[in-house]
């Protein structure tokens, strides 16, 4: 992974160097997207030592992984220790002999599966921070982990021992955006077309991982074909590991990831509930897929947080449900027909999941970066009052008595209104003001490839345009 295109991050990590005080550092997210590698590179001249946590590991196989970390980094042999106390006191022994008073970093990564069941890790990790590591100035502590949840649960909100350890902002590590997509591409020496760009974006997210796997002369197709159709292919069967790494019982995520799948403009928490009826394992369950990136929560137009809808935005998840479970060479053949319903609708959501997570860059494209604005989905399913049924992709709701209509719209070429689509807009902007009474302005505004055609009916309707080449700003 080229490290061109975490900025932001480094600029973070730098400020842990120039403290003049210990720190506790943690970062998370999901598995792939670069937690390993960002702090690895960043501090590879002041990392003192490092261990991994092995998955499902029992309390003696991770001391005894520890003990040949310990014995690599002091060059002389080491017993096993019988606990995390006394690891860490071995581990103490070795520091106190290193005279450098430059930085130095203890990396903890996957620290969940370090903390097994009645292992004593995180009480023994409190002691070792408060009675050495933060008296010593040199010191920077960093924890890192896939299991987003457990960090949130277990270190930045924990009521025990680590309560309020943490010294620094916590990271949760996003994947890229379009623009970090397209600058590491081009670092691997892949050059290719924004269509083609956004369609890898559909399908892998902004997973580094997946994406190191396109080779240099690949179009999208062929780099999708082999990598998620082949039976080599990394992503032919990353999705059951994906959950598995990141959950102990990935079964009701999985549950819950299925069925948001089933309905493209999510489900609120009632209609989840009456799925599964699962009560406050529900609400736990929804927190950890929320944290590790892969439901999204909107806020109803106009609403309160209870009636929000989560809907699936993990681009990976949707698609191998969509085109590669339980599909064989069916799904392969469908995914590349691209002129089908199926494939139209697939890509229209997928966009839309990218269009939620580039908001900054569609309000720099409107003119309006800076301004505080919501984000929302909205859709309204007919009754008596209203009896025509209406969705809209996206709506910016803008401080400045106006509201954004956004159509998003996936074409290899430019995007024609019909007289049949032109009088489905008019039902959607009016059944919008109707249901809602807004006395805002409303602009349908078009979220396309390559632009809208022109012809009277987009010239009596779209208000503006954007194109998703303003989605790489």
């Amino acid at each position: 992974m080229n490290f061109i295109a975490r900025k932001k991050e480094r600029q973070q990590l730098d400020r842990l160097l120039q403290s003049k005080s210990a720190e506790f550092f943690a970062i998370y997210g999901r598995r792939r997207v670069g937690k390993t590698f960002l702090i690895r590179e960043h501090f590879k001249k002041e990392i003192c030592f490092e261990l991994t946590g092995l998955q499902q590991g029992k309390l003696n196989e991770q001391l005894a992984y520890f003990q040949e970390e310990l014995e690599r980094r002091t060059r002389a042999d080491q017993t096993v220790a019988p606990s995390w106390s006394e690891a860490f006191k071995q581990l103490r022994q070795h520091l106190e002999k290193l005279r450098s008073k430059k930085k130095r970093v203890i990396f903890l990564d996957e620290i969940p599966w370090l903390d097994s069941h009645r292992s004593g890790f995180k009480k023994a990790l409190d002691h070792f921070w408060n009675t050495f590591l933060s008296r010593d100035s040199r010191y920077i502590l960093i924890i890192s982990g896939s299991a987003a949840s457990w960090i949130v649960k277990n270190v930045i909100n924990d009521k025990g021992g680590l309560h309020n350890r943490i010294t620094a902002p916590p990271m949760r590590l996003e994947p890229f955006k379009l623009a970090e997509i397209e600058v590491y591409l081009k670092s691997n020496h892949v050059s290719l077309t924004r269509y083609d760009i956004i369609t890898l974006a559909m399908v892998m997210g902004g997973i580094p991982m997946y994406l190191k796997d396109i080779e240099p002369g690949q179009p999208a197709a062929q780099a999708i074909k082999e990598i998620c159709f082949s039976k080599q292919g990394r992503l032919q069967n990353e999705f059951s590991n994906l959950y598995g790494s990141l959950f102990d019982n990935p079964e009701r995520h999985l549950d819950i990831v299925k069925e948001l799948a089933k309905h493209p403009q999510g489900c609120t928490r009632t209609q989840l509930m009456k799925a599964y009826k699962s009560g406050g394992r529900l609400s736990r369950t929804l927190f950890e897929l929320e944290e590790a990136s892969f439901i999204t929560v909107h806020e109803p137009f106009g609403g309160k947080r209870s009636g929000a809808v989560y809907r699936l935005t993990d681009e990976y998840s949707l698609f191998y449900l969509k085109w590669i479970e339980g599909k064989g060479m069916a799904g392969q053949n469908g995914f590349f027909n691209t002129e089908t319903s199926a494939w139209r609708a697939w890509s229209g959501y997928a966009l839309e999941a990218l269009a939620f997570k580039h908001i900054e860059q569609i309000q720099n494209a409107l003119k309006i970066g800076g301004v505080q604005i919501t984000a929302h989905s909205w859709a309204h399913r007919k009754n008596a009052t209203w009896p025509e049924g209406a969705q809209i992709d996206l709506l910016i709701d803008r401080p400045d008595n106006s509201i954004n209509l956004l159509e998003i719209k996936f074409s290899k070429s430019p995007f024609s209104i019909t007289s049949s689509y032109a009088k489905n807009l008019r039902n959607k902007i009016g059944t919008f003001r109707g249901v809602t009474k807004t006395r805002k302005n409303l602009f349908l505004t078009f979220l396309t490839t390559h632009g809208v055609t022109e012809n009277k009916y987009s010239k009596e309707l779209v208000s503006n345009q954007i194109t998703t080449d303003q989605l790489f700003q």
